[in-house]
């Protein structure tokens, strides 16, 4: 059996374990959002980006209620999430040019959930060719743009994805 080591997740395991409230999504809700990346506060969930990405602009959907699988999340909860993601979608394809995505959640450590307490969606932009060999011949992870950047020009946006959304 093949062992591949992925160090770049230590950084993770320990902001786990460094969380006050013992969820660092539910963390971020008391604190500032260019702290914490968040991009948008709704009634039910926020959107923000992810601290330890896949590819530049990697959202996470996360809704306030702490719970562990979709199944015990209320209706209203599940619709902003989906609304959510529609405008993360329409964004990232207006910012970052994506030729596609990625979108989903891991319900359980078995399904690979790195945070399996605290259920949230993944909005994974993608392009041509941007799976490669540095991961992992050469244990490197090749994001282009630093998250600072990534926040700001989604900040500078995020509004006209408002305007979209009600019609105006």
């Amino acid at each position: 059996m093949d062992y591949l080591y992925t160090n770049w997740r230590k950084e993770y395991i320990k902001s786990l374990e460094q969380s006050s409230s013992g969820c660092v999504f539910c963390d971020k809700l008391d604190r500032p959002d260019e702290d914490e990346l968040v991009l948008e506060r709704g009634e039910t969930c926020y959107v923000c980006l992810n601290m330890y990405p896949y590819t530049n602009g990697h959202l996470l959907v996360v809704p306030y209620q702490h719970v562990s699988c979709i199944d015990e999340l209320d209706p209203q909860v599940l619709a902003e999430m989906m609304n959510m993601s529609q405008k993360s979608v329409r964004i990232l394809k207006e910012k970052f040019y994506t030729q596609g995505f990625n979108i989903g959640l891991n319900l359980g450590s078995v399904a690979g959930a790195g945070l399996p307490d605290h259920v949230h969606l993944h909005v994974v932009p993608r392009w041509q060719g941007d799976a490669n060999f540095m991961s992992v011949i050469c244990n490197t992870k090749v994001i282009s743009e630093l998250l600072e950047e990534s926040f700001s020009k989604l900040r500078d946006v995020w509004p006209i994805g408002d305007e979209s959304q009600t019609g105006d």
